[in-house]
């Protein structure tokens, strides 16, 4: 990198993380003013953001290429009052605790205290829906059988496809006055609500439009005092840009760049939409620019470099807003979940790798930056030189890139109804989730504790951790005189909660659609504005509601236990393993030994536990797919953990598989931690027998020594082992490069190893910022040392 990005970036890696207040006052200057009470509920929200456009403080960074920011200077994260409010004690949870705390002024806290707090006390979404839903489902919440995404977020990671490549927003708007156009107020009862959602997105278009050109204003201003001629040049370009668009489709590399960043920074202040938006596939957008630039000799491969080392370091100012309570335990970090893909197919099937893919991968490997996370998408189709490539990038340790599955990806969605072509355009976003870029609302809804269940049924529909009955009465575990009765409870039970689970989603689909519609997201995914519906409202083309199974691995082992020792060889008797799990395995400790050593275990390619974490996958997805949500789709299912798996692991007793009580789950479709012992292709094979197909994404996680990927030989080894995966139509894999005792030192020693980056699940992170609980989890995944 060049001197400009090396002080840029790191510039932005010594910033340090504060909490803006700017937005909460602007929103709730915004509804105090009492205009929000004349218009309806999406014009309101158009007008707020208008608001807020108008109004945030524009930030210019001295050398920086690419304007704009999510607060008021770089990691200055604004907070959302409408959605969830702060209160007193978490501003200075935020502010004081030992891991990623948000420095908050005493202006902030004042402010809070005496302005934002008072008005929206009673009136945020969070509590509306905490009003409404029914008692079952907060007990369950409580009690740690499923979280849900509506705390300080709300429904998103969704995912941009080409449109603002091709369209201005002055194109988007004729599209809005088409619409208009077509409204039939005879024969559609609902076109009067159509006409006030797409006044409500012309506004948001205008409000972004002006924003763009502020500042465009403000970088004239900074140029006209400028010294250095070169600079001066420079910001008389980037306020020509600004100028340009989002109003006009960009005719270069770097206004299609700025273009992308003011849609980024527009939804991500209209809203929190669980943290993230994405731009996609950023090789196939930005190849068109990149090609014709190159030829017309108005850009070169360094240049172009540049702008994107310059975009890495926007991302990379943005952490996601401060979390407290259950949702930075389910989701522990403040990376911002924007996914870059790359490679895949194209359109019509054919290989997509391009030159600028290679650019993109060397961009990741020297910015070594958290923000953007990065994949690469692998089809069949592409070539061996491809996946190498990010193989290389992936030794260094950073983990990052994750690598897809195209070919499994296509078909998941196909499978949900897409058409082959949009599924080709799509891909995975957040941690491992698919869908069709910019043309579906792809909403993560919580994730679902299925070890928990267990847990429930072994007790009768108790839950031992809180005390209260929360399931059915299906028959305490003595009962049960063969594996099938007790398999049979647990499913009933399992269907208990996923009907608990899913009533409660439609219910917060509806409050979100009805309080909070997003107008400006809704601009930029088909076929919101043909449909004349808000983005949360069903007016996506597809629209997806993803329940997150977490802890496949976990639930295996502990079904295969009981199943093994109990029915099959009769070593330990039901009522000899629940006096053992009531009491933590204390005094029990031949059992557990016999347990942790003996049972069939997943991650092992062991067909007897295998059929077992089937049979579970099997329950799990009948259970949801294909239940309505209520904006014309379907549930479907995925299986990560972000964290829970901690969280979640905290409110369980000990399990049947030797786990002791409050010990994290298993991750992803990962197996339990040290479980996996003969080796990694043993791991993908076991994984390889759930139907990857039928899910929305599934994460695996690996750890491999330093000295497996040392040299080239072991660079093959592991393309082979993905590529292998791969045709077994395995959905996704990651990898950490580490040896434990490097993760031991650190966690010992963490001002010696600030820069150290894991892989935790479906994103990386600095390993000493992670929890006591967390590192420990990563330190006993087992580390393959070889094939």
């Amino acid at each position: 990198m060049n001197e400009r990005i090396r002080r840029l970036r790191q510039q932005s890696l010594d910033t340090p993380e504060t909490l803006s207040s700017e937005r909460a006052m602007l929103v709730t200057q915004f509804y105090q003013t009492g205009i929000a009470q004349k218009e309806s509920v999406p014009v309101q929200r158009a007008l707020c953001f208008k608001h807020i456009m108008e109004n945030k403080t524009l930030w210019i960074g001295d050398g920086e290429l690419i304007v704009g920011e999510r607060g008021p200077a770089p990691k200055a994260t604004p907070t959302y009052p409408e959605i969830c409010i702060h209160s007193l004690d978490d501003l200075e949870i935020i502010d004081t605790r030992e891991k990623v705390a948000f420095g908050v002024s005493g202006e902030t806290k004042k402010l809070y205290e005496e302005k934002i707090i008072p008005f929206w006390q009673g009136k945020s979404i969070r509590e509306k829906i905490f009003r409404q839903i029914p008692d079952a489902w907060k007990n369950a919440y409580e009690a740690g059988i499923f979280t849900e995404f509506q705390e300080q977020r709300t429904p998103g990671h969704t995912v941009l496809g080409d449109k603002i490549y091709r369209k201005g927003f002055s194109d988007i708007k004729a599209d809005i006055r088409r619409a208009l156009d077509r409204l039939d107020f005879y024969t559609d009862p609902d076109a009067f609500d159509k006409k006030q959602q797409l006044a409500a997105m012309e506004i948001a278009a205008d409000a972004l439009v002006a924003y763009a050109r502020r500042y465009g204003e403000a970088l004239r201003q900074t140029a006209s005092a400028e010294t250095d001629p070169e600079r001066q040049r420079e910001l008389g370009q980037m306020a020509d840009i600004c100028d340009r668009v989002p109003a006009h489709a960009p005719r270069t590399f770097w206004e299609a760049l700025q273009y992308y960043w003011f849609v980024h920074v527009g939804v991500i202040t209209e809203l929190n939409p669980w943290d993230a938006f994405n731009p996609g596939r950023l090789d196939q957008h930005l190849w068109p620019f990149y090609k014709q630039e190159l030829a017309a000799g108005t850009l070169t491969p360094a240049r172009a470099k540049e702008l994107l080392q310059a975009f890495w370091v926007k991302f990379n100012n943005h952490p996601s807003p401060p979390k407290t309570g259950v949702t930075a335990k389910e989701s522990n970090t403040y990376t911002d979940f924007a996914l870059i893909n790359l490679g895949g197919l194209r359109a019509d099937g054919t290989d997509a790798v391009n030159d600028l893919t290679y650019l993109i991968l060397d961009v990741i490997e020297e910015m070594r930056l958290l923000q953007p996370s990065s994949m690469v998408q692998l089809s069949k189709k592409n070539p061996d030189r491809y996946l190498r490539r990010a193989l290389r990038i992936i030794r260094t340790g950073f983990g990052q890139p994750s690598v897809f599955n195209t070919d499994t990806i296509v078909q998941e969605l196909v499978r949900q109804g897409k058409s082959v072509e949009d599924a080709r355009n799509g891909g995975a976003s957040g941690c491992v989730e698919a869908g069709a870029f910019g043309k579906e609302a792809y909403l993560l809804t919580g994730y679902f504790n299925i070890p928990k269940i267990l847990e429930i049924t072994l007790n009768d529909g108790l839950d031992p951790v809180s005390g209260k009955t929360l399931g059915l009465q299906t028959g305490l575990a003595e009962s049960f005189e063969r594996f099938e009765d007790l398999f049979s409870a647990f499913e009933k039970q399992l269907r208990h909660f996923i009907d608990i689970k899913i009533r409660g989603n439609n219910m917060i689909e509806r409050i979100h659609a009805g309080n909070m519609p997003v107008p400006f997201l809704s601009l930029l995914i088909d076929d919101c504005i043909a449909n004349g519906k808000d983005y949360t409202d069903g007016g996506a083309r597809y629209n997806t509601s993803y329940i997150q199974g977490v802890g496949i691995g976990s639930i295996t082992d502990a079904l295969s236990a009981i199943r093994y020792h109990v029915f099959d060889r009769k070593t330990c008797t039901m009522t000899g393993l629940m006096a053992a799990l009531r009491d933590d395995f204390t005094g029990h400790e031949v059992l557990r030994d016999r347990l942790l050593s003996e049972t069939p275990r997943y991650g092992n390619d062991d067909d007897d536990a295998d059929e077992v974490m089937r049979q579970v996958f099997e329950l799990y997805y009948g259970a949801v797919n294909g239940r309505p949500n209520t904006r014309g789709g379907m549930h479907r299912i995925n299986l990560l953990p972000t964290t829970v798996h901690v969280y979640f692991g905290s409110l369980m007793g000990a399990t049947p598989d030797g786990r002791r009580a409050g010990r994290p789950l298993s991750e992803g479709i990962s197996p339990v931690q040290g479980a996996d012992r003969n080796g990694p292709t043993a791991v993908i094979r076991s994984a390889a027998k759930m139907d990857h197909i039928r899910t929305g994404g599934t994460l695996l996680n690996q750890k491999f020594l330093p000295q497996v990927l040392a040299d080239d030989a072991g660079i093959t080894k592991v393309a082979h082992l993905v590529r292998s995966y791969f045709r077994l139509d395995g959905h996704h894999i990651q990898f950490n490069v580490v040896d434990a005792e490097t993760l031991r030192k650190a966690r010992q020693y963490p001002d010696d190893y600030k820069d150290l980056i894991v892989r935790v699940a479906g994103y990386s992170d600095y390993f000493v910022d992670l929890t006591p609980e967390l590192q420990e989890e990563i330190i006993n995944r087992t580390a393959h040392q070889g094939f």
